[in-house]
């Protein structure tokens, strides 16, 4: 029988009358960076408070390394290495002073304390920043020794929400090539949250999470394998307009996203001069490509991405 470190079964939870996960269930393999893909307030945080044993599930269960989330929490935090949104560090201490303070919480004392904070530190490559006070660090750096802090423990899984929050793009660049090493030194667990694509094309596996529901699980090769065609992108004055116009011409189902005309097509760049020729004046713009995993997400709920997540309340469009 496979142990998987992360798994989910029919997990539940709800707020109220809002229901923030509806029966998730996946499995994470051992080694593998596993990506929550999905926009705010899709359900991603939710999860990730679950599985780091800070929220209670309604229903259903999680496990980490075979150890319930609810019924044995401090055997899963035994388990676990964890790097939260929203930064943990503190600003007036130096990179040594948070390591030997996070390392006190995890139960680490003494001359073992201090030799994986070195190690951790290494690896991590912040040990020139030693007695550096962290408000002193590029946002990069900080992230580093987030990240540092939460492998004193040596954990089996690291949980990341939204890892790359506040970098840069090279610090973002880093950061990924630093999951690899660890991955490939310790066969650690990430599991990690994004709504960021190209994050999660990084990952081994995808979970699109919306309104609750896990849509998809797989590869990002085999999600984006789910469009079957490429896709054309059109900007016009109309877009609207444009793409009824293009539905009856061709053929072809459209859709208008941010302002843009949406198409999936079979070699779709051979359908360029085509569709500028027959609309002339009508395209401002248009670009044709292989799907990506936005292409993905549209295809799935019809939204991008980048869209706020609304609910209808009392004929008015509200925030969730």
């Amino acid at each position: 029988m496979t142990v998987y470190p992360v798994e989910t079964d029919r997990l539940r939870r709800v707020f109220g009358a809002r229901v923030a996960l509806d029966d998730v269930s996946f499995a994470v393999r051992e080694g593998e960076v596993f990506g929550l893909l999905g926009p705010n307030g899709g359900g991603k945080t939710t999860l990730f408070r679950i599985l780091s044993t800070m929220l209670a599930p309604s229903g259903g269960a999680a496990r980490i390394c075979s150890h319930d989330v609810e019924r044995e929490a401090p055997a899963v935090r035994s388990c676990l290495g964890v790097v939260f949104q929203s930064p943990s560090l503190d600003p007036h201490l130096t990179v040594a002073e948070n390591l030997r303070y996070g390392g006190n919480l995890y139960g680490l004392r003494g001359a073992p304390l201090e030799a994986r904070m070195r190690e951790t530190a290494e690896a991590l490559r912040v040990a020139d920043r030693w007695s550096e006070r962290v408000k002193t660090l590029s946002g990069g750096l900080q992230r580093r020794v987030e990240i540092a802090k939460s492998l004193l423990p040596r954990p089996r899984v690291l949980l990341m929400d939204e890892p790359s929050t506040g970098l840069d793009p090279v610090a973002r660049v880093d950061l990924w090539s630093i999951i690899g090493q660890l991955r490939a030194e310790s066969a650690m667990t990430v599991v990690l949250t994004t709504h960021l694509m190209d994050e999660a094309a990084r990952c081994d596996r995808a979970a699109i999470l919306h309104q609750g529901k896990l849509l998809a699980c797989d590869t990002p090769e085999a999600l984006c394998g789910m469009i079957g065609a490429d896709v054309l992108t059109l900007t016009g004055r109309e877009p609207d307009r444009l793409a009824g116009r293009v539905q009856a011409e061709f053929g072809w189902a459209a859709s208008v996203h941010d302002g843009a005309v949406r198409v999936e097509v079979p070699r779709a760049h051979e359908q360029v001069a085509r569709i500028v020729e027959a609309f002339p004046g009508e395209i401002l713009a248009v670009t044709a490509g292989r799907p990506t995993l936005e292409d993905v997400f549209v295809r799935l709920t019809g939204e991008r991405l980048g869209e706020p997540f609304f609910e209808k309340a009392g004929g008015r469009r509200k925030r969730r």
